[in-house]
């Protein structure tokens, strides 16, 4: 895509959120992927970036918690609309379980998440946005994954992602689980280094390599 349109677009679509305008949110975004965008790059060069934004103008009180919210909830209803460029018909058996970790109620990256793994014939199972440590052994007993991700937007929450991991590893010690979020630009990995198989993942491109190259025999 021309850079100069992808700048331009980028600026009109961010101004569109801002504004509330869910139908010009929706035209931008289909032409984007009528221009031959894919959906990896939809998500995080426009969706991403574009909520990145709003929270930097929502943190400099340029735009209120009402204006901040609006723009999350039509980005979600157009990773609903888009849907169905995700699932295909080639599906495997592998299974993944992606979560916000508890009291976490930004779940549209993790969403993201789940679609890059449903693209690649995965079986997701998104418990989205709040979820108890609890609640989330006793769905993964039953369900049994072959990897967890699980996404940390506050930082002042990682010790609550910290009891999960800790807990997820002791129950499932074998299988990896994957973590990020906006929350690790500021408190880092260094902590990922206590636990085994714990794989910090910055963005879509990253995740889609490891769901290339994963393999259930290790």
């Amino acid at each position: 895509m021309d850079g100069t349109l992808n700048i331009i677009s980028h600026k009109e679509f961010l101004d569109s959120l801002i504004a509330g305008n869910r139908v010009k949110c929706s035209a931008i975004t289909r032409d984007y992927l009528g221009k031959g965008l894919s959906i990896e790059e939809l998500y995080e060069k426009v969706f991403k970036e574009a909520l990145y934004d709003v929270g930097e103008l929502w943190e400099r009180n340029k735009i209120s918690v009402a204006t901040e919210h609006l723009a999350s909830a039509i980005v979600e209803s157009l990773l609903n609309e888009t849907y169905s460029n995700v699932i295909g018909n080639d599906r495997i058996s592998n299974t993944v379980i992606v979560s916000c970790v508890e009291n976490e109620f930004h779940q549209i990256g993790i969403k993201m998440v789940s679609d890059v793994f449903e693209m690649n014939g995965w079986n997701s199972y998104f418990l989205g946005a709040n979820t108890p440590t609890n609640e989330l052994v006793s769905f993964a007993k039953k369900i049994n994954p072959d990897v967890f991700a699980l996404s940390l937007s506050i930082y002042f929450h990682l010790p609550i992602l910290e009891k999960m991991v800790s807990t997820l590893r002791c129950e499932f010690p074998e299988q990896p689980i994957l973590v990020g979020g906006q929350a690790f630009r500021q408190i880092g990995q260094d902590f990922l280094m206590k636990y085994n198989n714990v794989l910090y993942r910055p963005d879509l491109n990253s995740i889609d390599q490891f769901i290339k190259n994963f393999s259930k025999n290790g």
